[in-house]
């Protein structure tokens, strides 16, 4: 751990924070849409948020690698900082739904740059370590976000809990502050950086790892929607539950075999990883209590530990070094399609009864079965 910089340290605690502050609200998303009178649009909190996020990818990538990746993480704080202190005034689904489609955009700027600068700071043989501790700090935040949201709004209201959320992010903007830049050229900005060419849109060399990245976040929307109606089905009063135990399990993991794909290498240790995701889907399918959905959400923890780590890593491999922000951008894009995928698949497959449920994570379990299957004839033919 001694052997990582302050700036990594600080890039991986400003994550930390941000991830805390959207992930605080979600788990009373649900109810409060419900409340607007919408409960049938539920699928929608999730799709268009990940609609404008991957949206942003392409501007915010090309941003990265012309203007600094701090100036890109700047923007997407600020627009998380604004939107936060605005849900409190949605008094109609519709301005409600236009929030979340904003608040995406958030996650389609700071991201994008803060994976741009973490490739920038790791050395190649260490990718693998470093990614997961990386990511240790964002699975914390939405562990701690989740698992945080539902005490929050009980003890100060739903309206408190977005001050709450809002203030984490005004927080993590001085984290931010405080990195240096590692971009070693830089251009000053210009509204004309975000007119993209053909080849700005997208990292062709990543496209084996967003097509897993893909498959696999599709299994995390359809948990983002389901997770809080689940907890209820089963009783459990925090609807945070599932990702409490998550993060505790994916930590672990990231923390301790953090160097597998170093090791093995990224393609072996997905297919390793794809393996608990398919099981944990299928625990989910089949929970009928606390304890059955509790290690389901552990074994989701290890699945998520293995592959969220080498899929950065990987991307990391294959990315031209002047191309990273934009190979960054071309990962998060198949992240936040596939869980617009998985989110919106519920939309047509759950029908808000508990019996439904099972139908949806045995899609969820055919969709990670489907990943699998491309890594093992990507391994032997390419």
């Amino acid at each position: 751990m001694s052997s990582y910089s302050r700036n990594f340290w600080a890039l991986t605690f400003a994550m930390f924070l941000f991830m805390t502050s959207f992930n605080l609200i979600l788990p009373e998303l649900n109810d409060f849409i419900t409340y607007l009178g919408g409960k049938e649009y539920k699928g929608l909190i999730i799709s268009l948020f990940t609609i404008s996020a991957a949206i942003s990818r392409p501007f915010s990538g090309k941003m990265a690698d012309t203007v600094g990746r701090k100036s890109t993480m700047y923007i997407g704080t600020i627009i998380c900082i604004i939107v936060t202190f605005l849900y409190p005034l949605s008094g109609s689904i519709a301005f409600f739904l236009f929030l979340r489609f904003m608040h995406g955009f958030s996650t389609g700027f700071l991201p994008t740059g803060a994976t741009a600068l973490i490739t920038d700071i790791l050395p190649p043989d260490k990718r693998g370590q470093g990614m997961g501790v990386f990511g240790t700090g964002i699975s914390l935040g939405i562990g701690v976000g989740q698992f945080l949201g539902t005490p929050i709004t009980q003890l100060i209201t739903l309206d408190g809990l977005f001050f709450a959320s809002g203030i984490l992010a005004m927080i993590s903007i001085l984290m931010v502050k405080s990195i240096k830049e590692t971009l070693a050229v830089k251009q000053p900005f210009s509204w004309t950086i975000f007119r993209l060419k053909k080849d700005e849109f997208f990292e062709v060399n990543v496209l084996p790892v967003a097509i897993v990245m893909f498959l696999s976040a599709a299994c995390s929307g359809i948990l983002f929607v389901l997770s809080p109606d689940l907890s209820s089905y089963l009783g459990i009063e925090n609807k945070g539950w599932f990702f409490m135990f998550y993060v505790i399990s994916t930590i672990s993991v990231r923390l301790t075999i953090g160097k597998l794909s170093d090791k093995i290498g990224r393609r072996k240790s997905l297919i390793i990883g794809m393996v608990f995701l398919i099981i944990s889907m299928m625990m989910v399918a089949y929970a009928t209590d606390v304890f059955s959905y509790t290690a389901a959400s552990i074994v989701f923890g290890v699945a998520t530990g293995i592959n969220s780590p080498t899929l950065f890593a990987w991307m990391a491999d294959l990315s031209p070094v002047h191309r990273r922000g934009i190979g960054s951008g071309t990962l998060f894009i198949s992240l936040e399609l596939g869980i617009l995928f998985g989110s919106a698949s519920t939309l047509f497959i759950y029908d808000s009864t508990y019996e439904s449920v099972i139908y949806v994570f045995l899609y969820g379990a055919s969709l990670a079965s489907l990943a699998m299957t491309y890594l093992i004839w990507h391994l032997a033919r390419r």
